[in-house]
């Protein structure tokens, strides 16, 4: 049950009149309407209010639910009014809309308007809301949306407000015009208003006061269960990550070949392709050095190697780092964009030319397989090449080639997912406004490898974890 399913709850008791027991000793409502009409018809004579609407006598049919004895029914609209304030021209006053006695706006000053003193009841008549009643926090003009609620005196204030909030719904979902929205003027003066003994009101409003403190913390205790609810899946899914690259998820395999031997085919493999000229020699992926042991916040299993992760790519670049000219087809340009989910999406792309394209893949040539890294606005966000439709790459994204026989493809993508990864994202990324995580700062991210079977182990058990995880958002 939701806190709003609570208090409705607590509104339904309290307008049958089971919240509070009756006390055979209260005066009847009968009496309190007497007293009521007597007060009225004075009103009506000095002008305050106008003269009553004549409404039809509720009939058993109309009648919604049973009440205590000492209670009797009325038409609501036989209780209150919808009046106008009093006309004011040439004298400034705050002018009182509904954004700014909710707290949501400054006021605005105006000099022509219906004139309203502080505490006048105002019900909204017009607008998404309408139904909805709020007290003039000063003296000043009324918004065009608001009527002044009027009731006689001899009511119990709360016992009435609490019964229009009870209602709050029924005003809503019965609204008249279609353009503009407005209040039911038809429904909310024939609306059955039980009417209890006035002590028994006290004695109600007491109740309700008491229970809605209760209801409040309850509410903010939802409040934290839903942001909890939002937020667990995705701290469940960076926790294993987390796990995962500390080897925390599977066990060690004695007959795995060491990450030492990968690493020492990763550079092999980096030297025979420099030497053939298919890539170039680049002080961002050679002669990194090793991590300290201070900068590593865990233990490194046994077998796998903690290492700079510009050391194990054969390739470390960005894309073109001047706007293009964009064209109406042609080759896909891509930005963060199009990555921002962590999956490259080509549907939204802009165009550049075939010629332009060349020029630009001459230096950055993302092909199937490799790894785009976002690197300016939210950076570290990775997403694996999985098309061999050509495209082009903006400044905004990195692009990172490296030893599909050694990574594993999948294991990398969830190895810059997880909070090691992120985290140094974080920390170097600079700038305020226009926020970039430059290549170098890439280079030297601490990353672990494990052996290559383990890796995919790892990649089988957080997949399995994963799937998980999404029945739970």
């Amino acid at each position: 049950m939701t806190a709003q399913d609570l208090k409705n709850a607590i509104l339904q008791l309290a307008v049958q009149g089971k919240l509070v027991p009756q006390n055979p000793n209260d005066e009847p409502a009968s009496e309190l309407l007497k007293r009521i009409e007597v007060e009225k018809a004075a009103l009506i004579k000095a002008g305050r209010i106008k003269k009553y609407k004549t409404l039809t006598a509720l009939s058993a049919d109309d009648l919604p639910f049973d009440i205590p004895e000492s209670w009797c029914w009325l038409k609501l609209g036989s209780m209150c009014q919808l009046l106008d304030g009093e006309k004011k021209k040439g004298i400034s006053y705050p002018y009182l809309e509904a954004k700014f006695l909710r707290g949501k706006a400054a006021a605005t000053m105006n000099n022509e308007g219906k004139y309203v003193t502080k505490g006048t009841r105002l019900i909204l008549v017009d607008g998404e809301n309408s139904g909805e009643v709020f007290f003039a926090t000063e003296d000043g003009y009324m918004g065009s949306t608001f009527k002044v609620l009027f009731f006689p005196q001899e009511l119990f204030a709360g016992y009435v407000l609490y019964f229009l909030q009870f209602k709050q719904l029924a005003f809503r979902n019965n609204k008249t015009g279609s353009a503009i929205p407005h209040l039911n003027k038809e429904l909310f003066f024939n609306m059955p208003f039980p009417v209890p003994p006035l002590a028994e009101q006290e004695r109600i409003v007491a109740k309700i006061e008491e229970l809605m403190t209760l209801v409040e913390e309850y509410g903010k205790a939802e409040e934290r269960l839903t942001v909890l609810n939002a937020e667990f899946p995705d701290k469940l899914r960076k926790s294993i990550l987390q796990q995962a690259i500390q080897g925390k998820l599977t066990e060690r395999d004695p007959a795995d070949e060491p990450a030492s031997e990968l690493l020492k085919r990763i550079r092999a493999e980096k030297e025979r392709l420099i030497k053939e000229g298919k890539i170039k020699k680049d002080r961002r992926t050679e002669e990194l050095g090793v991590p300290s042991v201070e900068d590593i916040t865990f233990d490194i299993p046994i077998g796998w190697e903690c290492v700079y992760l510009g050391s194990i790519l054969n390739k470390l670049t960005d894309g073109t780092h001047k706007t293009p000219k964009y064209t109406n087809s042609g080759v896909k340009f891509v930005s963060v964009k199009d990555m921002s989910n962590g999956v490259l999406s080509l549907e939204k792309t802009k165009y550049i030319s075939e010629k332009e394209h060349n020029e630009l893949y001459l230096r950055c040539d993302p092909m199937r397989g490799d790894m785009l890294l976002s690197k300016v606005g939210t950076t570290g966000v990775p997403a694996i090449v999985d098309t061999d439709e050509p495209f082009s790459l903006f400044v905004s994204v990195a692009l990172l080639k490296y030893n599909h026989s050694c990574i594993n493809e999948q294991f990398f993508y969830y190895l810059l997912q997880s909070p090691l990864v992120q985290e140094q994202a974080e920390f170097n990324t600079r700038g305020a406004g226009n926020k970039n995580w430059v290549l170098d700062a890439i280079a030297k991210t601490i990353i672990v490898i494990p052996p290559l079977a383990e890796q995919q182990r790892i990649v089988d058990r957080v997949n399995e974890l994963l799937a998980v995880c999404d029945k739970l958002k």
